[in-house]
């Protein structure tokens, strides 16, 4: 007992015991600018309020203002985002020179500022949530349209007003911008590893798009991971991710199929791994997660980086005990 105190303390700062061996190390941090476009694999990023700061800020939207995902335009997949490499720095700031790049086949490189004021849209929706949004013009309206072949417009979540909260079932207080669900998604290289053993054909990690990819631990380990610490930050284990038609979906061409989602009907399904719950024909991978820190005022040393490695505090007595 004494032992896992001083383990904790230290974890706090409140100590210099050395550490066990951690679960796992993060392999790649993940950030997805723009919703449902490709992502950026990044050396480090920091915490807010919302998650990894700029991860889903900005969303495509209809001429309804309905957010366009995968799962309606799969081209989105083939939209290849580039931000600033020192955007991911603890205390960077954009100036009048920042732009964040989308690239597409067919197309010309969009420029958006990310320092430019822009005109307000109302009536944005994603899923349940409504509001206001800055619209980013109508040089990105017009590409994306071109792109789509409808009426389309790129908005930015307007972070000084608007608040998205996430599902309080699972996580009181914390927030989201354009993101489906919770602020954080983590998958293990070991599940996939496992996955691909089964499949016909492998299939890479970018079909199940986590922010947080780890490796070093068992296949599926991270389902009962309840709290994590990495680089003294708190993660919580809020709810067993179930997967849509996205996964299906080849990332290099936008193809939708039927795998991996048929194979995991087999042995990661409801049925299999909550039998005492009733529920859907849903898949599980991976675990959405959120950051005790992001609920306090801001402050520094809340970044995470590849090669941290993972601690596991408390962990769920069984997939059929872990929120889903």
């Amino acid at each position: 007992m004494e032992k896992a105190a001083g383990f904790l303390s230290s974890l706090l700062g409140g100590g210099e015991e050395v550490p066990p061996e951690p679960a796992a190390t993060v392999r790649s941090i993940l950030i997805y600018p723009i919703k449902s476009c490709r992502g950026i694999s990044v050396p480090q990023a920091p915490i807010t309020s919302t998650g990894f700061r700029w991860d889903r800020q900005w969303v495509v939207v209809n001429s309804k203002g309905r957010a366009y995902t995968q799962r309606v335009e799969p081209k989105l997949a083939l939209v290849e985002v580039e931000m600033p490499p020192e955007a991911f720095a603890e205390e960077w700031r954009p100036t009048a020179d920042s732009y964040l790049v989308g690239r597409a086949p067919g197309m010309d490189p969009l420029k958006i500022p990310l320092s430019a004021e822009q005109a307000i849209i109302n009536d944005v929706s994603v899923w349940e949530w409504s509001g206001s949004a800055y619209d980013e013009g109508a040089e990105a309206a017009e590409w994306f349209s071109s792109y789509f072949g409808n009426p389309s417009r790129l908005v930015r979540f307007k972070g000084g007003s608007e608040i998205r909260p996430t599902n309080p079932d699972y996580a009181q207080s914390y927030k989201i911008m354009f993101t489906d669900c919770f602020p954080f998604l983590m998958a293990s290289q070991g599940s996939l590893d496992a996955l691909n053993e089964v499949l016909k054909e492998p299939v890479p990690m970018n079909r199940f798009r986590p922010n947080i990819l780890v490796d070093g631990c068992h296949p599926y380990s991270e389902d009962l991971w309840k709290t994590i610490k990495i680089n003294k930050l708190t993660f919580q284990g809020v709810k067993l991710c179930n997967r849509c038609k996205v996964p299906t979906i080849n990332q290099e061409n936008g193809i939708l199929g039927t795998e991996p989602t048929e194979t995991l009907l087999t042995f990661r399904s409801d049925e299999v791994l909550r039998p005492n719950h009733k529920n859907k024909r849903q898949v599980y991978f991976g675990q959405n997660l959120v950051c005790k820190e992001s609920l306090s005022a801001k402050g520094k040393g809340r970044i995470i980086k590849v090669s941290d490695p993972v601690y596991v505090l408390e962990r769920f007595p069984s997939s059929d005990e872990a929120p889903a």
